[in-house]
């Protein structure tokens, strides 16, 4: 039988009464609600495709833009204010809320790209997630990316970028950066993140309360050879940061799931479908684990 699934725009009030951009992809009478957060600088749209596959397996998705990004973003970005931990606490948090609401009493799973998996220790309901899917999830830390890619990132910390924001005081898109726009603040708390080898870690004393302690849902984390940002050392460093979490990390090869490359975001294309079922199978797992 045919799953007829519904796609709905909508608009929902951040923590702080910012209004943010999402979409809803959902069957009738879903078995479970999942929220997709997009790495720094991809807009929703790049993970449609893989929440339509969770759709089709009876899981409600949200995908949304942060503050800032895409459909989140201000008429001008100049002077506009926000930073990564906003987008965890205020942005990321109302997210999970409102994914909940998708499926009310049935679990509530998440799926991070990128920074969309740093966000969960920001977000004072990050505990009412059953699981957490990570995908190319790792430190920011210039040194832990790929040799071959070090001298790019150093060149957009110290030079591309300082220059973007003396000229226009935000990163624009394309260019170097390639992605959409980025706030000023979120280009200057990355930068400063970037410089330590434990990353956003060495600062979360400044950032307390938060719940990487607090959560305790298994974390299961999926990387990819050729992605030069998010090496082995770069996600089993970011697991680090969850230390109170059954974890494990699957490094992949493109050949693993059928693509010629992947890369640091390509497993959400057409081209990577054959690796979404191993996401949405997992959370299956737990679910069959939690209810024996």
């Amino acid at each position: 039988m045919m799953t007829l699934i519904h796609e709905d725009e909508i608009r929902f009030e951040a923590r702080d009464g910012y209004v943010l951009c999402g979409r809803i992809i959902a069957p009738d009478n879903p078995r479970a609600a999942v929220l997709i957060s997009s790495g720094t600088g991809f807009p929703m749209g790049l993970y449609r495709r893989m929440a339509l596959a969770g759709a089709e397996r009876g899981f409600a998705c949200l995908i949304y833009d942060y503050r800032g990004i895409g459909g989140s973003a201000p008429k001008a970005m100049r002077g506009f204010k926000a930073d990564i931990v906003d987008w965890g606490r205020l942005d990321h948090a109302a997210a999970l809320d409102r994914a909940a609401a998708l499926a009310p009493g049935k679990p509530l799973y998440a799926v991070g790209h990128s920074v969309g998996g740093h966000l969960p220790g920001f977000a004072d309901n990050a505990r009412t997630v059953a699981a957490h899917a990570f995908i190319t999830v790792g430190t920011g830390y210039w040194r832990a990316h790929e040799a071959s890619y070090q001298p790019s990132a150093l060149l957009f910390w110290l030079l591309y970028g300082p220059a973007c924001l003396a000229l226009r005081g935000y990163i624009p898109a394309g260019g170097l950066w390639g992605g959409t726009a980025l706030p000023r603040d979120i280009f200057l708390q990355w930068r400063q993140w970037a410089s330590k080898p434990d990353y956003f870690g060495h600062y979360l004393d400044q950032f307390e309360p938060h719940q990487f302690d607090a959560i305790t849902a298994p974390i299961r984390s999926w990387s990819f050879s050729d992605d030069r940002l998010c090496t082995r050392r770069s996600a089993e460093d970011l697991l680090a940061l969850y230390p109170n979490t059954p974890a494990d990390h699957f490094r992949l090869s493109p050949a693993d799931i059928g693509a010629t490359r992947v890369q640091h975001h390509g497993a959400f294309k057409r081209e990577a479908a054959a690796f979404w079922p191993q996401v949405f199978t997992w959370f299956d797992q737990v679910s069959a684990s939690a209810s024996r």
